[in-house]
């Protein structure tokens, strides 16, 4: 068995994070998977990736991969594989091989929902409805459906706002994906977990599970999420913090004019009451503002001489 270096497909160190790891494996997959990626050499690629993320995702799996290699699934199953024993992976070199296209849809990882009665295999399956990424089912027993679990990427303001959503899970049950209709509702939250049901994997009698959607919020550039509370921040000009005057503050809902009192300083915080995060029950959170002062990069020689009056006409000590 030749040696797969998992952490090369993936172009991450031996010692990388486990956040790390998967905001690699997200990158790559996006930009190999053969729905949006159909160059030469594409798919292979996103097989490899797959593969390797599946390994390093988990840290017991990890643990073994790194002590067996490309045998981690076998000793994963209880003691080293036949011919490992007291063996270590050597990680100096080695050919990277490639799993089958089936292990790369398929590849077994822990479940991720409550599985149907039965001890079966757990095997991973995909969302691509806003930013895809693993997820998982449990095949369980004959005799019910099969849970699955996707993560569903969403930006903060398709979170707040909900709405009808356009979903394709792969059902390796029957060998093709399915499209379906999401209506989402407002406020969901980051790790909050939507059941679906009746949406999930068929099993051999023709039941179906139910889906759970796991809600995965990106990173905004202009809030920080606190609860249910919007944090950001307002760029204002020193004679606007020192007259008084107005300013535009972005929510989620668009750009807001609010007043600035006279004599304000660089963090000070504005709230405005119900323009922060919506509850699916109860009131919204608030939007907290923070006041950050801005200087010119670059003086006219206008702008210059009014300072220097300004320098030696005040008396302001900000030390006092």
């Amino acid at each position: 068995m030749s040696y797969k270096d998992y952490y090369g497909a993936l172009g991450v160190a031996k010692d990388a994070s486990s956040e790390e790891i998967q905001k690699a494996y997200r990158k790559l997959a996006r930009k190999y998977h053969p729905d949006v990626n159909r160059s030469e050499g594409a798919e292979d690629k996103f097989k490899e990736i797959t593969e390797a993320y599946e390994a390093l995702k988990d840290p017991e799996k990890r643990a073994t991969y790194d002590q067996y290699g490309s045998a981690w699934r076998q000793a994963g199953r209880g003691g080293p594989p036949p011919g490992w024993e007291n063996v270590r992976v050597d990680f100096g070199g080695g050919s990277s091989g490639f799993s089958s296209f089936f292990d790369m849809l398929f590849n077994q990882q822990r479940a991720g929902a409550a599985g149907a009665a039965g001890g079966g295999a757990p095997y991973s399956g995909f969302d691509f409805g806003g930013g895809f990424s693993a997820g998982s089912y449990d095949a369980g027993g004959f005799g019910g459906g099969l849970d699955q679990e996707v993560e569903l990427e969403l930006t903060l303001e398709d979170a707040a706002r909900g709405g009808q959503r356009e979903l394709s899970i792969h059902d390796p049950t029957a060998g093709r994906s399915k499209t379906f209709t999401l209506n989402l509702p407002a406020g969901v939250t980051d790790g909050q977990k939507l059941r679906l049901k009746g949406k999930g994997l068929q099993s051999a009698d023709g039941r179906s599970g139910d889906l759970f959607l796991k809600i995965l919020l990106q990173p905004h550039d202009g809030f920080t999420l606190d609860g249910r509370d919007l944090r950001t921040q307002i760029p204002i000009a020193p004679w606007t913090a020192a007259l008084g005057g107005e300013a535009r503050v972005q929510t989620l809902d668009g750009a807001l004019k609010i007043k600035i009192p006279a004599g304000s300083s660089s963090g000070q915080k504005i709230r405005l009451r119900g323009k922060g995060f919506p509850a699916r029950q109860g009131d919204a959170g608030d939007l907290l503002a923070e006041l950050k002062i801005v200087v010119p990069k670059q003086l006219s020689d206008r702008e210059r001489e009014l300072f220097e009056q300004l320098a030696e006409a005040s008396s302001f000590d900000p030390d006092t």
